[in-house]
């Protein structure tokens, strides 16, 4: 842990950088992963799960029977969990939609959006050390309510070649069936462009490692839509003296366990309370099954004391995170002057974990200071508004003669013609 006490404002940007692998090692990697899954397909996804995920399978595709199967192995109780999860995060979303009615911005001429679904999405969830069928609901019931035509599902194996039957329960549950044994980068080149068994898609939505994240981006340059830059997972929580210390530290370390390379940042006024949290993480840790994990995480922590919760928020601001716990007295209010995080969770009893299960908002959310610009997903994610016009005869009448003007100015002459022949049309 890296406790950091009333740091200057200049020396904020290299306090708050997150930790990150060689740029240039990660990148020629992906690039030869992408490269190869283009050239050889199937076969090449085969030898990467051997490779990496140390599954020799024959089929990269989930059958009906794996997924029936699937309902038999997990217990009833975590089956009502996830279709509460499930209710909750549907009736969110579905709130999320809307229609608007054409707009006359002028005499005769009237403008209007209409949402149109995405039709072939891919969603990536990530398996490895924690197999995140939570991510299947947040993805797959919005691209559900939207109406994409083919939901395309990539998820790596475990060395026995099977997948998490918690995955193919929430998977089947939401109606995504075209399920395939493949993770990391190789998963994002392929749904890119497409392989003998994965279709190509035109988005694609999920969360994942830098190299994940690195496939996305590397992708998205070749006019495959991403959802956003979602790397490692991050919080970042205010706190003052109304804290509860156990509570913070529980969230600091569920971020923790995430994975080795995750960050938590804790941004406080009162250095009793900062103390007070720090042993509290010291004991609760000592009890996870990922404590490892955790631990070598909090080595990338960083605990933050500075004058007043004022300059709290302004470095949580800075920092852009991807979760923003507000554990302070006056925190409905100092919710207000969030600017920058992907989702805020207010008061003491709003753990993050909320969020990431069951309250109903999305998880998948921007991470490495992404918030600055990117929201979270949401319903909108899944569909693109497409523009429409009707002009009239009155309209054109009426618009026609600026637009010529205009058109004449840019010295776009065929633009101009496009006008005038419609009014002489009509005698003008």
């Amino acid at each position: 842990m890296n406790i950091i006490k009333y740091p200057n404002q200049q020396d904020l940007s290299q306090i708050l950088k997150r930790p990150v692998f060689e740029t240039d090692f990660l990148e020629s990697t992906v690039k030869n992963i992408i490269t190869r899954v283009q050239k050889g397909g199937d076969l090449t996804l085969l030898e990467f799960n051997e490779k990496f995920d140390k599954a020799k399978l024959e089929k990269l595709t989930v059958s009906e029977e794996e997924i029936k199967e699937a309902s038999s192995q997990i217990s009833d109780d975590l089956k009502t969990a996830i279709k509460t999860a499930a209710a909750n995060i549907r009736k969110f979303h579905e709130s999320q939609k809307r229609s608007e009615e054409p707009l006359e911005t002028s005499v005769g001429v009237n403008c209007w959006r209409k949402a149109v679904a995405i039709e072939k999405v891919g969603i990536y969830i990530p398996g490895g050390t924690a197999p995140l069928f939570s991510t299947v609901l947040m993805l797959g019931i919005p691209a559900d309510i939207a109406g994409c035509k083919e939901i395309v599902l990539c998820t790596p194996p475990a060395s026995d070649g099977k997948i998490a039957p918690a995955i193919l329960f929430t998977a089947q549950l939401v109606g995504v069936s075209k399920i395939y044994k493949v993770g990391g980068a190789q998963a994002i080149a392929a749904m890119a462009y497409g392989t003998e068994s994965i279709p190509k898609v035109d988005k694609i939505f999920g969360p994942g490692n830098q190299y994940v994240t690195a496939a996305k981006q590397m992708v998205s340059m070749d006019g495959v839509a991403i959802d956003m830059p979602a790397g490692p997972s991050e919080l970042a929580v205010i706190a003052d003296n109304s804290c509860v210390p156990e509570f913070v530290a529980s969230d600091l370390l569920s971020q923790a366990e995430h994975g080795k390379d995750s960050q938590v940042v804790l941004i406080s006024p009162d250095e009793t309370a900062i103390d007070s949290i720090i042993k509290a993480i010291e004991e609760q840790v000592e009890d996870l099954p990922r404590k490892e994990i955790a631990k070598e995480s909090l080595q990338n922590s960083k605990f933050i004391l500075v004058k007043d919760i004022e300059e709290a928020m302004s470095v949580s601001n800075a920092y852009a995170p991807e979760h923003l716990i507000i554990a302070t007295e006056d925190a409905p209010q100092q919710a207000e002057k969030v600017v920058n995080a992907g989702s805020v969770f207010i008061g003491n009893y709003s753990p993050e974990s909320a969020g990431d299960y069951a309250s109903g908002t999305n998880h998948t959310l921007p991470t490495n200071g992404a918030a600055r610009a990117y929201s979270g997903v949401s319903l909108d994610s899944f569909t693109k508004q497409i523009t429409f016009q009707q002009v009239s005869e009155e309209g054109i009448k009426n618009l026609g003669p600026a637009i010529e003007a205009m058109a004449e100015a840019e010295l776009l002459q065929a633009h101009k013609n496009a006008v005038t022949l419609r009014l002489k049309k009509l005698g003008l």
